[in-house]
């Protein structure tokens, strides 16, 4: 039977260790770390991200602003604010949640961030700084996905591992990681995306199969060896009698006694890359420090 891999009480732990860590800089009479949360449009997806992010901020003691603003903004009207935010010394970490209205350009957006602010990870220079080995931040999702195989003692290292999705905010940066000579590293990694053929060829020889591709269930038992680590970090609803399923993209259910571990959806990777936002608040708070 497959290990389950709990990102929920993995998550309630680093929380707890984040909350710990803000109690010693409060009794040591400094300011509380700062984030700030920039919410363009009424998207409800996007509105739960940031109220519960906002809400784990509040959870450890971090000190967070959320500011929303309607869909028809300018762009130069977020970039100010952005800027203001670079400036105030007050505010450790800044996150504007994505997606953005079409007429705002994102990676302009991402640009104006203070690197040392980019809590996300998303900053050009945060992204070169990772795919060179410099220690910087990495985007909360992947840094989760190292943190629960670091957690639950499973090292990749010499492992094939077999990343499905190329996007710059999961596949690429995590593959990079995977390949890197580091702690929950050093495995020898392919990468696999929409545009894979045979794809079932590559991912029946990972010994470490993430599925990031954004479509329901897609791998299946027939995709996975027996034995593998599978890190699911798909989020997809699907209809059911009952009403919309949360659902990752693995088949959960179908691999579950072929593999030797696995993340669930709901409660696996999702409550990691809240968590690790929270770390990567702390460690802007401390100058990117350890």
């Amino acid at each position: 039977m497959a290990h389950i891999i709990d990102g929920k009480a993995i998550a309630r732990t680093i929380r707890s260790e984040v909350a710990e860590q803000v109690r010693l800089i409060v009794n040591r009479n400094q300011r509380k770390p700062g984030l700030n949360l920039l919410l363009v449009g009424e998207d409800s997806a996007s509105n739960i991200y940031v109220r519960n992010k906002s809400k784990d901020c509040e959870q450890v003691g971090i000190a967070s602003v959320v500011q929303r603003l309607p869909a028809d903004v300018t762009e130069e009207q977020v970039l100010d604010i952005i800027e203001q935010w670079n400036a105030d010394k007050n505010v450790d970490g800044i996150l504007v949640q994505l997606p953005l209205p079409r007429h705002i350009d994102e990676h302009r957006v991402i640009r104006t961030i203070d690197p040392l602010k980019d809590v996300d990870g998303f900053h050009p220079i945060s992204a070169g700084n990772l795919m060179i080995g410099i220690d910087g931040f990495i985007p909360c999702t992947p840094a989760g996905v190292l943190e629960l195989l670091k957690r639950s003692n499973i090292d990749p290292s010499g492992m094939h591992a077999v990343v499905v999705g190329r996007s710059n905010i999961v596949g690429k940066p995590l593959s990079m990681l995977l390949a890197q000579k580091r702690p929950q590293g050093n495995a020898t990694v392919t990468i696999c995306h929409t545009g894979t053929k045979d794809l079932i060829e590559y991912t029946r020889s990972a010994d470490l199969l993430v599925a990031a591709i954004g479509r329901a269930q897609a791998i299946t038992r027939e995709h996975v060896k027996e034995g593998a680590v599978v890190i699911d970090v798909g989020i997809n609803r699907i209809p059911t009698p009952s009403g919309d399923a949360m659902v990752g993209d693995v088949d959960y259910a179908s691999v579950f006694d072929v593999v030797s571990a696995i993340t669930p959806v709901p409660g696996g990777v999702g409550p990691m890359t809240r968590a690790m936002l929270l770390t990567n608040t702390l460690r802007a708070y401390h100058g990117l420090q350890k």
